[in-house]
């Protein structure tokens, strides 16, 4: 049971169907300590998850050949998943699930399949048969990860029905509308040769938007342009330390964004820290300020929870807790950890 001024988050990693594979966990927002209070087990793979606005349906991409994504209801009182079902995306290994604003679609991207899916929810918060199918072509500069398309996240707009498809494959950011459950391309945004743009984030104001690129360890700075949500370029911006010599295991994994808008964190592998940026104001562009081990190996996940930050990370099997310093951004461990085997993304309950 939950207990007083207790906070709830889930985590979904990589696990068989047959063991628990998403966990309902606490955190104290005091100290930072943190306890896993039941799994659920039944699918595979949730490597990415993420509850609808009002909480009461949790969406899961099952990373597996035969992709799948899944429909649990939230018990209103003890938060308990029941699976609701599953639909499959005509893809292999969905690594990203997302609501549109309106909670009335759920967007899944294929990272080997190459496609993007849109299902349509249903009034009990159980997916509908796929109501719209895109398919990338082409191929990037790297010959080891970027011979195919590889969607890697599909985010909604916060206005005006789009959703932004990173694709590090073709080092493109594709922009599609949608309209009766239909995609139909709008826009793309060209990153540079070997960038691999893997997940984006708006800025609050909704005037920028910030790419983290895992193949070349950057994120990319853009200006949205207002009804079209065109983007264009404001720069680029090194996630790792200038006297850091990066190596192959090094790559940019998540990104997130302060509620204020002020400060801008995204993970590294390999240097296995979250740097932490500050925004200007008047022009949007980000300054490194500071890099945080996250106490663990491969950051692949991380989630702003109230005034903490909680990181998941993949191959050592723990979650680890910070407070967010709300003068400067700066995180501070809570020396406080969580073992879950083979954590891969947090989704916390407001």
């Amino acid at each position: 049971m939950k207990r007083p001024d207790e906070m709830l988050f889930y985590v979904g990693t990589y696990s068989s169907a047959e063991h628990p594979s998403v966990y309902l966990c606490g955190l104290n927002p005091g100290s930072g300590e943190m306890r896993i209070i039941r799994g659920t087990a039944g699918i595979e793979n949730p490597s990415y998850i993420t509850l609808n606005r009002a909480e009461n349906v949790l969406y899961a991409a099952n990373e597996k050949d035969d992709g799948e994504v899944s429909a649990f209801t939230v018990d209103p009182e003890t938060k308990e998943l029941s699976l609701l079902g599953s639909r499959r995306t005509e893809g292999g290994a969905p690594c990203y699930v997302s609501v549109s604003p309106e909670g009335d679609y759920v967007f899944v991207s294929n990272y080997s399949g190459g496609n993007v899916n849109a299902f349509p929810v249903k009034e009990d918060g159980s997916l509908g048969e796929m109501s719209s199918q895109v398919r990338h072509a082409g191929k990037g500069f790297r010959q080891d990860r970027q011979e195919a398309p590889h969607p890697h996240s599909v985010t909604p707009a916060s206005s005006g029905r789009r959703v932004l498809v990173c694709d590090l494959g073709i080092d493109r950011i594709v922009s599609y509308f949608y309209e009766n459950g239909e995609l139909a391309r709008h826009h793309e945004a060209v990153l540079p040769k070997g960038a691999g743009p893997r997940h984006l984030v708006f800025h609050p104001s909704g005037k920028w938007l910030y790419c983290a690129n895992e193949l070349n360890c950057t994120v990319t700075i853009f200006a949205v342009g207002g009804q079209s949500g065109e983007l264009e370029v404001l720069g680029h911006l090194s996630t790792l330390p200038e006297q850091y010599a990066a190596g192959s295991g090094d790559t940019a994994a998540d990104i997130h964004i302060s509620a204020c808008g002020r400060f801008l964190y995204v993970s590294n592998r390999g240097h296995d820290s979250i740097v932490l940026f500050h925004i200007d104001e008047s022009s949007g562009l980000p300054k490194a300020m500071d890099w945080q081990s996250t106490g663990g190996r491969v950051p692949r996940n991380f989630a702003i929870a109230g005034d903490m930050l909680l990181a998941a990370n993949q191959n050592s099997g723990n979650i680890t807790s910070f407070t967010i310093d709300g003068e400067n951004g700066r995180l501070i461990p809570t020396g406080y950890e969580l073992e879950v085997p083979s954590p891969v993304c947090i989704a916390p309950l407001k």
